[in-house]
């Protein structure tokens, strides 16, 4: 679904000389298709200019821990904020246990700052099992706390986007909220690394958001089990996909969600968890969020019941930890002067302004649950997947 002018509340309005800054909450569609009745609010008040910088990045995640890194390297002065109380992203608030895939075969793809975080997790001892990209959320952590200190970065968790102020086409000013208040910061340049494209969208970039009728990837809430005995797990886990059709048929499971990405190996008896989908939830809107989140953390119940019933080597298993955030595959999607598309992967595509280039096969997970949802997954995933040593180009 395209929305090609700001479908969601008023944010703040920082002016200029930083003067005051204006809220207005206005009535009607809120931008996540929920009718707000609630009554217009006008809110003005005078905020510091805490920073003045040459980048700033919304968003610690990967991307933006990268975006950092490379601009502080380079001598600008970047300041960064996270809403949460580490970097790292999906990788560490939301205890996702693996990095998908570095190369094509025959290709290192995802180097630069890409290879140096992994050679550095390896190092620290932030993999399990051998696999080198396997991630021990901890050590991750740590790795670009000192990545980004090295670099010279500033950066803050606990720090939240609430708006922007712009003039012409050009972004001047993000309004931030953290402990302290709120505050501003003025920028030459501004990153959006948020995941959801709130920046470039309260800035009014256009985006889209779904499927044509506006329908989203399932979302996951990754989870961390002990005590798996790994020796046995290695060959347990063989034939997993006729015993989940086995436990759907025995009632296990209040969805029969045949799509099981399963549990990867983070330590000698941990074990990182992809499992199970929360199906229409909008990432862009909280109220969502909180009903996934919320059914998320029972419907792991039911995973651990398939495992410890279904599978050898997790009879033993315990629930460690649950994501702090809930991992979401897809909210918004910023229009850009370009768009990939499914094109450009099957013609393995060249472009003259290339970032990099990469190899991962079309993982559409599905909008619901069901036989049909799943047999389409399994269709596309095997039909646009690439041969070793194949990969496609990122146009600028």
């Amino acid at each position: 679904m395209s929305h090609t002018r700001r479908h969601f509340l008023k944010g703040t309005l920082a002016a200029a000389s930083i003067g005051g800054v204006a809220m207005e909450q206005a009535s009607g569609d809120t931008g996540a298709g929920v009718p707000d009745t609630s009554a217009a609010v006008s809110f003005q008040r005078t905020i510091p200019v805490r920073h003045d910088v040459d980048v700033f990045i919304a968003g610690g995640g990967p991307a933006g821990v990268a975006a950092a890194v490379a601009a502080a390297r380079q001598g600008a002065k970047v300041f960064l904020i996270e809403r949460h109380n580490c970097l790292g992203g999906m990788g560490t608030v939301g205890l996702v246990p693996v990095f998908m895939q570095f190369s094509d075969g025959e290709h290192f793809l995802a180097a630069g700052l890409g290879q140096e975080i992994r050679d550095q997790l390896t190092q620290a001892g932030g993999n399990a099992g051998g696999n080198p990209n396997s991630i021990r959320a901890e050590v991750l952590k740590r790795v670009y706390d000192d990545l980004m200190l090295d670099a010279g970065v500033s950066f803050t968790f606990e720090t939240r986007l609430i708006g922007v102020e712009t003039q012409g086409d050009a972004v001047t000013l993000a309004v931030l909220a953290a402990k302290s208040g709120l505050f501003a910061v003025r920028a030459k340049v501004f990153i959006d690394c948020t995941g959801d494209g709130d920046l470039a969208t309260w800035a009014g970039a256009p985006f889209e958001q779904g499927d044509e009728n506006g329908e989203v990837m399932a979302g996951t809430l990754c989870s961390l089990w002990a005590d798996i005995d790994w020796e046995r797990a290695a060959s347990g886990q063989r034939g997993k996909e006729e015993k989940l059709v086995k436990a759907i048929e025995d009632g296990v499971f209040t969805k029969p969600d045949r799509h099981l990405p399963g549990i990867w190996r983070v330590g000698n008896e941990l074990g990182g968890g992809n499992i199970g989908h929360t199906f229409g939830v909008d990432g862009t809107d909280e109220r969502s969020v909180t009903e996934a989140l919320i059914w998320g953390r029972k419907l792991v119940l039911e995973y651990e019941r398939f495992y410890k019933e279904y599978l050898e080597g997790f009879e033993h298993m315990e629930l460690a930890a649950l994501g702090p955030a809930l991992g979401l595959r897809e909210t918004r999607r910023i229009m850009g002067d370009y768009v990939l598309n499914l094109n450009d992967f099957k013609e393995r595509a060249t472009f003259d302004d290339e970032i990099g280039r990469y190899s991962y096969p079309v993982d559409i997970h599905a909008s619901k649950s069901g036989d049909a949802a799943y047999e389409k997954f399994l269709k596309d995933y095997k039909a646009f997947r690439y041969g070793k040593g194949e990969n496609y180009g990122i146009p600028y």
